[in-house]
């Protein structure tokens, strides 16, 4: 068969050499697309959410509140947590040293050491670190016995419940009231700077959170207390492994968690 019998056919030549753009319809989204109509800010939208969002958590706390009284402990963590939310930024690491200040400083629902743990089963699992605050909630009410000494578990689980649904109805609230004003938000300078001064903020919040809690894993009993070497060594082994070696993070964290369970084990027996 000859060569001009097996050539491929030549596509149309095009001016410049270039294919023309091909065009892929509604699904690509850019800076050209004109934005949904649900996405524009209605103020009569807006006031039925946050109209819906306040009954919603009155109900809640009325509830609680008549069950418990005010004074109650699912009470108070649903009041507590409500303000956790509303007052915080940053995001889990904002919000931490708040709920330690709160959990076990001021209403002594677990002691520093249980936060301690939270912290670290918050770490070491999979998920949002904020679900930190639904471990508060458990142990919380397990120690203060809300439904007695006979139904601790479902003490624990109402106080994980409760402090979940106080802390995630203001946060969904807001990305309801917030996301049509999202398209006006850009390159506007009177907001942005305004955040980029919270984000310097956190910042410093999320250092302080750092040497906070390593305080409190190197010396649990305080600075008359004895050091924790071994938690020091573990922790000096994963910076170095994070910035000089470049191991990934998940791999740290897993053999952290190891090392930590034998140090335990080691010390317990």
């Amino acid at each position: 068969m000859s060569q001009r019998m097996i050539q491929q056919p030549r596509c149309p030549p095009y001016e410049n050499d270039e294919e023309p753009e091909k065009s892929y319809g509604r699904a690509l989204i850019d800076d050209d697309t004109p934005t949904p109509p649900h996405a524009f800010f209605d103020p009569v939208r807006c006031a039925k959410i946050a109209a819906i969002s306040i009954a919603i958590w009155a109900i809640a706390i009325t509830m609680l509140s008549a069950k418990f009284g005010w004074d109650g402990l699912l009470t108070q963590m649903g009041w507590f947590f409500t303000k956790a939310a509303l007052l915080t930024f940053g995001g889990a690491y904002a919000v931490l040293p708040y709920v330690f200040q709160g959990g076990v400083e001021q209403y002594q629902w677990l002691t520093a050491g249980q936060m301690i743990d939270g912290l670290a089963l918050g770490e070491s699992t999979p998920g949002p670190l904020i679900m930190v605050t639904a471990f508060v909630g458990f142990v919380g009410a397990w120690n203060g016995a809300a439904f007695g000494p006979d139904q601790l578990f479902l003490a624990g689980a109402a106080g994980a419940l409760v402090v979940s649904f106080f802390t995630f109805l203001p946060s969904f609230a807001f990305i309801f009231l917030g996301a049509p004003l999202i398209e006006t938000t850009h390159d506007n300078l009177r907001l942005t700077a305004p955040l980029t001064g919270i984000t310097a903020a956190v910042v410093g919040v999320i250092f302080n959170l750092a040497t906070f809690f390593a305080w409190h894993v190197y010396w649990p009993q305080g600075w008359s207390g004895r050091f924790e070497w071994p938690a020091a060594l573990i922790g000096c082994a994963a910076l170095y492994a994070l910035l000089w070696r470049e191991v990934g993070v998940i791999r740290v964290i897993a053999a952290c968690a190891v090392a930590g369970l034998g140090v335990f084990w080691m010390f317990s027996n």
